[in-house]
């Protein structure tokens, strides 16, 4: 026990220092000369054979401007924590891990529990893989589908790009806002400019004349995210590609997508950063109105950003998220609620995301019922993507968002005594999945139930079925 309290209080972090070295192309010799240790106590650390000290830490500090919280601590805590997760899944059930033991393993041994972390990611990627194989079109990968299995396969949640984007909100606070941060830092000025001197593009970045061009038709919480966007790719670039090297791509278009959908889960990491984001969250129990308020912010951003909240120990309420346009076609998936809904096609059109067209932005509280029993409990509204003049082109789509039962009791939307009242809406995981036998909107019969000869009986229904 007392060997295991003395390393506890010591700094074991040997891989990440000779990480470090490799980096900044140095032998260990050199490394010891700007340390002023010997070559052999450099090798010593980097074995984990000898603790990284304070003076040391501090050494490094100097010789390489190397953040110390990030490099001896706040990296383990984040490891520790992301190991923590993983070793939750369902097949580790079995297994017993002492209290201190994912710790020690993060401190001790980063490049294990780096290990076993992609390990598992990697399992994760192949389980959606195989579910999305028998759906691959022949001609070649799906791109789209390769981007959603490396969100699905993460939960949705990056916590290096997370605690970056934290560490940067901090830093713009101070200098009262994003834009007047931007400018600083990057001397870069921000301009406005009308919608056809833009010629279609709503930000762009012009190096010649140092500036950064918005579209002037932008409202105050797109011209935010443009902002937080473009600091993105100038400064979380690295966490960003790190994130992607870490996924497997069969199709350059698969990458791209999901490199796009980093940047824009990085910038809203910047605009809503996790800690502030998750309490207010709790604390105004999920009201999203009152959640864009609060941190300057769309509806449809606010609703995005409330799927990435599975840090652990600081998690948020599990929701799934899916957007529609009117035809029904689902442009946007994002399951952190273990919602068991399609990943190609449509959806039921019987949830009242379908409905929501009619109410424009309207919120419509639902509780909805899995033909398995499952219930859960949804809210809808329509959002707007364009518009600012009165001849901008603009789209009208709409999202959802849905938890588990158990969690409902969280949301503000679920107090209505009328709502709780109401019998569940039966919806299904989609028309081929599911067995309901008397749906007026079914589209198309399920698979493995023969249809029934309707030469003498003719159902109310699209179809009938035989118990053949």
């Amino acid at each position: 026990m007392a060997t295991r309290q003395r390393r506890s209080r010591a700094t074991y972090i040997g891989p990440r220092l000779r990480r470090l070295r490799r980096e900044l192309g140095m032998t260990q010799v050199q490394m010891a000369e700007d340390l002023e240790v010997s070559p052999s106590y450099i090798a010593l650390m980097e074995r984990n054979q000898r603790p990284v000290t304070a003076e040391i830490l501090l050494r490094l500090s100097v010789a390489y401007s190397v953040d110390v919280a990030e490099f001896a601590g706040e990296d383990t805590n984040t490891v520790s924590d992301r190991l923590s997760g993983v070793l939750r899944d369902p097949i580790f059930n079995d297994i017993e891990f002492a209290p201190n033991d994912v710790q020690d393993i993060a401190s001790g041994y980063p490049a294990l529990a780096d290990a076993l972390l992609r390990l598992h990611t990697a399992y994760r990627e192949n389980e959606t893989a195989l579910a999305d194989r028998s759906h691959q079109p022949p001609s070649g990968p799906d791109p789209v589908a390769e981007a959603r299995r490396f969100l699905s396969a993460r939960k949705n949640f990056f916590p290096v790009i997370d605690g970056q984007a934290e560490r940067l909100a901090a830093s713009a606070k101070a200098s009262g806002t994003l834009g007047a941060y931007f400018e600083e830092t990057q001397q870069l000025r921000i301009r406005s400019l009308p919608r056809d001197v833009m010629a279609g593009a709503v930000r762009r970045l012009d190096h010649h004349r140092r500036e950064l061009v918005l579209d002037e038709t932008l409202d105050a919480a797109g011209r935010t995210f443009q902002i937080a966007l473009q600091l993105v790719y100038l400064e979380l670039g690295g966490a960003v590609e790190a994130a992607l090297a870490e996924g497997s791509f069969q199709s350059e278009n698969g990458r791209r997508l999901a490199k796009r959908a980093l940047a824009n889960y990085a910038a809203s990491a910047i605009i809503m950063p996790y800690t502030e984001f998750q309490s207010a969250a709790e604390t105004m129990r999920y009201d999203l109105e009152a959640l864009c308020r609060r941190f300057g912010s769309s509806f449809e951003q606010v609703a995005h950003r409330l799927t990435t909240l599975q840090k652990p120990g600081q998690e948020g309420v599990p929701f799934f998220f899916i957007r529609v346009d009117p035809a029904g076609n689902v442009s946007k998936r994002l399951d952190g609620a273990g919602f068991p809904f399609a990943r190609h096609g449509g959806s039921c059109p019987l949830w009242s995301v379908h409905h929501a067209f009619k109410t424009p932005r309207r919120i419509i509280p639902e509780w909805v019922e899995l033909p398995g029993g499952d219930r859960f409990f949804s809210i809808s509204r329509t959002v707007t993507a364009g518009g600012g003049a009165f001849d901008a082109p603009r789209v009208e789509r709409a999202i959802a968002l849905a938890c588990a039962e158990e969690h409902a009791s969280r949301l503000v939307y679920a107090d209505d005594p009328g709502l709780s009242a109401s019998a569940p809406t039966p919806i299904g995981v989609s028309c081929r999945l599911c067995h309901r036998a008397g749906c007026i909107a079914r589209a198309e019969p399920p698979i493995g139930r023969p249809v029934a000869d309707d030469t003498y009986r003719r159902p109310g229904t699209p179809f009938a079925f035989t118990d053949e």
